[in-house]
């Protein structure tokens, strides 16, 4: 019996740190678990570390410090025990785009050692499951974004993994084929019991699709939990202003310093958000503060806390920003320099 079984946990890691050459610390102390049968999201901006992360988990790098176990087997000892154990969707397509649906998922199965009527079977189930079977015999170069990301994730799961790594896996997709990505996705844990990590920086999608999730940045945790437990540590309200024209520098701050309620206040040149006790009570008050320093309010909105709320919370900025801004960090290769 492997250790996945005894404790219930599928990835478990500690103290995992990554060095990249220039001493950037691309991961910094990372503790993790991830309990078996559920999808747990690594919710971070571009640039905070979750691919790094996740290419230790998949035996695609080694770890600077740290242990990592997924399905109960070290990664760095057990490698090849491991590779047995996942299945791994990367953050641009695996396909070979010059096969049809059915070779590449044969494929994938002769390189996992399933043969004959086993592999047949289980390729004809992965098509009807995915909803491929029609286009079956199409060249892959032929599908569309959203079939050839459920193409991705089938060939993933040929050799029925225990574990299965998504990275980034909606990425470029329109918002109706994330959706039904979305579904698949749960589909596969509720009715298959599959473990599934979920690496995003769709705030929407972590909120929607994670039993549990932990928020990277900067190559540190900064919470884990449910999204329903980190979103109730947050009381209160969150006003949005968007300013009629280009604030002064400072003009923002210096306008709300004396308005009472506000907790934290988010904002750049023209949009602010501002965490309050009671939205109904602290809207007119910041809109008075913000009119008698001459900066006129186009439009004000409330809300109940979010996730980019929980994230500004915990690393003191907005989600957006820190998204732009690790974008333009990152390295060429697209490796994660955070």
């Amino acid at each position: 019996m492997n250790e996945e079984r005894k404790n219930g946990n599928a990835i478990e890691i500690e103290g995992l740190i990554k060095v990249y050459k220039g001493a950037v610390r691309a991961l910094d102390g990372i503790d993790l678990v991830v309990p078996a049968g559920s999808v747990f999201g690594l919710l971070g901006p571009n640039g905070a570390g979750k691919t790094t992360a996740v290419k230790i988990a998949t035996t695609l790098s080694f770890p600077t410090s740290g242990t990592v176990r997924v399905a109960g087997f070290d990664v760095v000892r057990q490698a090849g025990r491991v590779r047995e154990a996942i299945g791994v969707v990367g953050q641009t397509s695996g396909v070979d785009v010059n096969l049809n649906g059915r070779e590449n998922l044969r494929l994938q199965g002769l390189i996992r050692s399933i043969h004959g009527r086993e592999l047949k079977q289980r390729v004809d189930d992965l098509l009807e499951q995915f909803g491929l079977k029609d286009s079956a015999k199409r060249v892959a170069r032929n599908y569309s974004g959203g079939m050839q990301r459920r193409l991705d994730i089938a060939t993933a799961l040929v050799h029925r993994p225990q574990v299965l790594f998504l990275d980034e896996p909606t990425t470029g997709l329109d918002p109706e084929v994330r959706t039904e990505m979305w579904q698949e996705i749960e589909r596969l844990t509720h009715e298959e019991g599959l473990t599934i990590l979920l690496t995003t920086h769709y705030l929407e999608e972590a909120d929607q699709l994670a039993a549990k999730l932990a928020i990277l940045d900067r190559g540190k945790v900064m919470a884990t939990g449910s999204p329903e437990k980190l979103k109730a540590e947050l009381e209160g309200d969150t006003i949005h202003v968007e300013l009629r024209e280009v604030a002064e520098d400072g003009a923002i701050n210096a306008a709300l310093a004396d308005v009472k309620g506000i907790r934290h206040i988010d904002h750049d040149v023209k949009c602010l958000r501002a965490r309050v006790e009671h939205g109904a009570t602290a809207v007119p008050l910041v809109l008075q503060a913000l009119e008698a320093k001459g900066l006129s309010v186009d439009s004000v909105s409330v809300s109940r806390p979010s996730l980019d709320d929980v994230y500004m919370r915990y690393t003191g900025r907005e989600f957006a920003r820190a998204d732009e801004e690790g974008a333009r960090k990152q390295k060429p290769s697209g490796e994660e320099k955070r």
